[in-house]
């Protein structure tokens, strides 16, 4: 959870407007029950009659209200009501409410305290009046009802519900007898308090989507963040960290579980922020609503809680499984498209089928396992929330039986318990969700804080402009991380500019991990390397690259064109530096036959040109950066005899002033530079020219008789004596 606040902490201000916005919409969304409460017994069951004191009375009423109110109380009612002429007739004199009283809290307070008692005393006596006449008591039970010391009791023992639907039944009389349109009314009430739902609605239901709005920007925008920043994490990384974190992990790092981050996002800030706003302001309004039931939305929590944490303990640990399975599916993958060929050559289609197959069931195994559990819980969700309902329901028809309770609020109850359960649910089901994108966060989060081996140092220098490019060794030690011995002990060596320094051994001498030392793909665990005498771990990493042309072992090609893959060092370099490259390379004629010739595609990982082309290309990518030092890791492998001979002729005029260093297996590539280096278990154990070589290094004679024949070997060695 920290690291999801972590990645959300650049998006501050995005979340403080969707809380705001989320505000906003729980507010409408709980003034709604309210709403409906009002339109059931204020609309429906009081006729629209909202008010405390009737606004239009009859003289008559008024007289009988006068007679059975204290003397205070009938100067009150005498001094807060004027003529209506509208209501009157000549039988049916009409008082309304003044204006000043009706629109001034505190005096129209005053009169509804006033005249509660009253009302309540008019109605009770009419019922006992009513109950008399079915009985034949009418004098006897008339004057119970009529009697103060009753009618305080009956006071104290009625709810607050009750009493206002009393005075509501009293005003609704009150309105019959002084002329109201009583229909009119109620539709007016119903419509107004209707329109104002619909407004709320409306206005809820933009917050929603502003809220969606925001909230899958801020996801995507997290999204974008973080693959950005692991990218550029990623291509800072030295070969010490490629060895840590596998490229199918990467990938799955880079894609999967950053799309994870950004879903959980989306549903933290449409659903996790919004559940505890509403299940507080749901629990506030279950106060207001005069109703005794809130013991019924505690054991619907707990009934919540109980499923989803039993559903939690028992999904927890395949959440974390998951996303090693699917690094596992796609690292067979990647091998299987990979070494397509080689697997047809042996003929192990069925057995990778097989690996692939298992990888493919154990993920699918542990995701059936976790959707059939989240599957389990909508159902059981569903019957919590029906038998609260049912619940509610049968309680709150007892206080309506009993008169403790409004149809309205019961209905409004309903309302607030689904919303408050809702709330908890949603609280619930994220807190199930947030492992897998925690185990996302927390392997994206390796990758954002993994200290990377190859740093810049804070105060850099630079390569001296008129520097040639001179390379020099000072006993040069190197072990790769963890491991018990050194790989390159103690090389010393100087590479001239001008002159071809090339590197000769048998299969795991060292001689690619000794070149990739000079570009800074690992640092060197002992010694000195020097450009020009600067110490390139003194120099920042793109001052020191930009004077290399590095041509890897295995030609990489980049999906684009020829064009793009030739000028990759730099774009802005015109048409002629790009044929340059390519005739010294020896590609000219392959790419003039093909049809859109410069601008022909290239497949990723140029999986449209063969091995010789793909080598030619990376050469000419070398050359079009024009650059001191050439580094070639045995890129001559896959060319021809010819080829290698011609594009080796070319390739000395263009880079006479450079300094150019060679790896290479075969003796003929070497034959004529002016200085071979053997290594041999990571030690160079002989120095010199081609011939030097066959005379004074017993290493280099086997390698070249394994590779010359005997008549070229006799030559060179007659030479030599």
């Amino acid at each position: 959870m920290n690291k999801l606040i972590k990645f959300l902490k650049p998006f501050g201000a995005s979340v403080l407007a969707i809380l705001l916005v989320l505000i906003v919409q729980v507010y409408c969304d709980l003034s709604l029950p309210t709403y409906t409460s009002n339109i059931v017994n204020v609309g429906i069951q009081q006729k629209g009659i909202s008010e405390k004191v009737p606004h239009y009375i009859s003289e008559e009423d008024m007289g009988k209200l006068q007679m059975v109110s204290s003397p205070e109380t009938a100067e009150l009612l005498q001094e807060s009501y004027e003529k209506d002429e509208k209501h009157s007739t000549e039988k049916v004199p009409v008082l309304k409410l003044k204006k000043s009283v009706k629109d001034n809290d505190a005096k129209r307070e005053k009169l509804e305290d006033a005249v509660e008692e009253p009302m309540f005393l008019i109605m009770a006596a009419s019922q006992a009046a009513a109950e008399a006449d079915k009985s034949g008591e009418a004098g006897a039970n008339a004057q119970a009802a009529m009697d103060p010391a009753a009618i305080q009791d009956k006071l104290k023992d009625i709810p607050d519900t009750m009493l206002e639907q009393a005075t509501a039944v009293y005003i609704q009389g009150a309105y019959e007898n002084a002329n109201v349109n009583l229909e009119k009314m109620q539709n007016n009430y119903i419509l107004k308090t209707g329109a104002k739902m619909l407004g709320l609605a409306a206005i809820g239901m933009v917050a929603s989507v502003i809220v969606g709005f925001l909230a899958a920007r801020t996801g995507a925008g997290v999204g974008k963040r973080l693959r950005g920043d692991v990218y550029k994490k990623v291509v800072g990384f030295s070969n010490s960290e490629y060895d840590k974190f596998s490229t199918a992990s990467l990938i799955t790092r880079s894609s999967n579980d950053i799309q994870q981050i950004q879903m959980i996002t989306i549903i933290m800030l449409r659903m996790v922020l919004m559940a505890p706003i509403m299940a507080l302001g749901g629990v506030w309004k279950v106060f207001h609503t005069n109703v005794d039931m809130v013991w019924i939305i505690g054991v619907g929590i707990i009934a919540v809680l109980t499923v989803v944490m039993t559903l939690f303990i028992a999904v927890m640990p395949k959440f974390k499984l998951v996303q090693k399975l699917v690094d596992r599916v796609n690292l067979v993958s990647r091998e299987l498209l990979t070494g397509l060929q080689v697997i047809r050559a042996f003929n192990t289609e069925d057995y990778e089928e097989k690996r692939f197959d298992k990888a493919n069931k154990d993920l699918m195994k542990t995701q059936l396992f976790v959707n059939r559990a989240m599957t389990f819980m909508m159902p059981m969700m569903i019957l919590i929330m029906n038998g609260i309902t049912v619940l509610i329901t049968w309680n709150g028809a007892h206080g309506i039986n009993e008169g403790t309770m409004q149809v309205g609020d019961m209905m409004a109850f309903i309302q607030y318990t689904m919303q408050i359960i809702m709330s908890f649910l949603m609280i619930s089901m994220i807190s199930v969700m947030l492992p897998r994108a925690a185990v996302s966060a927390v392997r994206v989060d390796e990758v954002l804080t993994s200290e990377t081996m190859i740093k810049d140092p804070k105060s850099p220098k630079t390569l001296p402009e008129s520097g040639k490019g001179e390379i020099e060794f000072k006993d040069v030690h190197f072990r790769y991380p963890n491991a018990e011995e050194d790989v390159i002990e103690g090389v010393s060596f100087v590479a001239t500019p001008g002159e071809t320094t090339a590197i000769i051994g048998s299969t795991g001498s060292g001689k690619s991990t000794m070149i990739n030392l000079i570009p800074r793909f690992y640092d060197v665990t002992g010694g000195q390397i020097l450009i020009d005498g600067v110490d390139i771990r003194e120099v920042t990493q793109h001052n020191l690259r930009k004077d290399i042309g590095y041509v890897p072992q295995k030609g990489v090609l980049f999906s684009g064109t020829i064009r793009s893959n030739i000028l990759y060092s730099d774009p802005e370099n015109g048409e002629e530096v790009m044929k340059e490259a390519a005739d010294i390379a020896q590609a000219t004629e392959f790419i003039t036959q093909k049809e859109n010739g410069y601008d022909s595609p290239i497949a990723q990982g140029g999986t449209n040109v063969s091995g010789g082309q793909k080598q030619r290309l990376s050469i000419a990518r070398a050359i079009a950066g024009d650059p001191k030092i050439y580094i070639f890791d045995d890129s001559f492998s896959a060319l021809d005899y010819k080829t290698d001979v011609t594009l080796r002729k070319e390739l000395a005029k263009k880079t006479k002033d450079a300094t150019v260093l060679i790896v290479a297996q075969r003796i003929s590539t070497i034959a004529h530079a002016e200085k071979i280096l053997v290594l041999d278990d990571g030690k160079i154990v002989g120095e010199g020219t081609h011939k030097e070589l066959l005379r004074n290094c017993e290493a280099y004679h086997q390698i070249a008789a394994s590779q010359l024949s005997e008549s070229e070997l006799a030559e060179d060695m007659k030479e030599v004596g």
